[in-house]
């Protein structure tokens, strides 16, 4: 996806904004600027991979790993940099603060994130640029902004974030990784949304509130209070177009659901049973042959469109039901805990790192807990509707206590649901 840069001359947000950069698509499907009611900005992802995590030339209808992300180009990000500290997103209508420089000393570290009190209680005397409708951004409103172009940090053990490149943006946002001279890790740059877990996860903690990391793409839940200081985030605030996030479900009567807000159908099953990254793509070229559902145009969805369906306002602990609208049939699983639970469904996004072999990992969305074993114990550690990412082949017994600091559950065979243009 090549990129053309224009300078064009802004009338002015601010009496201060002169020049703005505007960044668009030469694909860009004939919208210059859309900013509709939900348009699910494209991942920006360009490579494919295969399941040992090389990068490959994109393969051919028919042949293994055809059908992902890189290979369906949707609404390609298109930004304005205001000049005046705000950067306007044209495909969403959301306009944005720049920088997480909460104190405005030039540079982003740790001593700028505030805890989520501090953030919403902030918003109020907010008043960048003059206006004063300012908001701390919902998940899915913040989730809009990831850029899966982006080589993350899985694996990575130095101090320094060589091979990396955050998933956002930075042509137009300020960022920095975790700040090591306060103790903290590379990949500990969570951004804070306004979003809290509908049931709290399974600790001693009174809130959970989700974040975006944008060193990985991630979503997770974070304890608010957990045995010592409050969690801190990064913050930047955003104005404008009220609707975005604001599903509009359809059941169609024949097995599909339609959001009107995204313009995207979905199937209204999942898969049933899981197979891997590769077999999952595979059955998906199956299910277009076969014309499901009176179909041929079926694709896994990117993440990006996956994390569109998620209902956050629902989670097993308090719904008793999947995080995600009751049109949906979402199949019963047995997690790790030995609990009744709902499947993690796989995407055709990979989530690249900054090996030399970076794709080995797809991302996918828990739409049931998403369990991780900590003190031998297996918990809900981020919540139903966590971003993360599973290895796209292997053996998940390979990985009986997880990984990572909350060992995150490997299952490596994830549920799937079909995705194509409404219109």
């Amino acid at each position: 996806m090549k990129k053309f840069i224009i300078a064009i001359i802004l009338l002015g947000i601010c009496s201060t904004n002169v020049l703005g950069q505007y960044y668009e698509s030469q694909e860009s499907i004939g919208n210059d600027t859309i900013a509709s009611g939900y348009t699910v900005v494209d991942t920006g992802q360009a490579k494919c991979y295969d399941a040992s995590g090389a990068e490959i030339a994109c393969p051919a209808g028919g042949k293994p790993f055809y059908g992902q992300d890189a290979q369906h180009d949707g609404h390609l990000s298109s930004y304005t940099d205001n000049g005046d500290g705000t950067v306007t997103d044209n495909i969403t209508g959301l306009m944005w603060q720049q920088s997480p420089d909460t104190n405005e000393d030039g540079d982003i570290k740790a001593d700028d994130k505030l805890t989520y009190d501090d953030a919403v209680a902030r918003v109020n005397t907010f008043g960048l640029c003059g206006y004063n409708d300012w908001r701390l951004p919902t998940i899915k409103e913040l989730y809009s902004l990831v850029d899966f172009s982006g080589a993350g940090p899985i694996g990575y053990e130095s101090t320094k974030a060589f091979g990396m490149s955050p998933f956002i943006n930075n042509a137009f946002f300020d960022f920095s990784y975790g700040d090591i001279s306060a103790g903290e890790q590379i990949f500990d740059t969570p951004y804070a949304s306004s979003t809290l877990y509908a049931a709290n996860i399974e600790t001693e903690c009174d809130r959970t509130l989700f974040g975006v990391n944008f060193s990985d793409g991630s979503i997770k839940g974070h304890g608010l209070s957990l045995f010592g200081p409050d969690k801190t985030f990064f913050v930047i605030y955003v104005r404008g177009n009220p609707d975005y996030g604001q599903n509009d479900f359809a059941d169609n009567g024949d097995g599909t659901i339609t959001d009107n807000a995204t313009g995207l159908m979905w199937s209204q099953d999942d898969s049933v049973s899981e197979l891997n990254w590769e077999e999952t793509l595979t059955w998906v070229q199956q299910k277009n042959e076969e014309n499901y559902l009176g179909y041929n145009d079926w694709r896994l969805p990117n993440i990006k469109e996956l994390q569109s369906i998620v209902d956050y306002s629902r989670a097993p602990d308090s719904s008793r039901s999947p995080a995600i609208s009751p049109l949906f049939y979402t199949t019963l699983i047995v997690n790790e805990a030995g609990r009744i639970d709902y499947p993690c469904y796989w995407s055709s996004t990979t989530q690249a790192d900054w090996s030399d072999v970076p794709g080995v990992n797809a991302a996918y969305v828990a739409f049931g807990r998403a369990m991780g074993c900590m003190n031998d114990i297996w918990l809900n550690v981020h919540g139903a509707g966590a971003i993360r990412s599973d290895p796209k082949k292997g053996d998940p017994d390979n990985f009986p206590s997880g990984v990572g600091p909350q060992g995150d559950a490997i299952r490596i065979y994830n549920y799937y649901r079909l995705v194509h243009d409404a219109v």
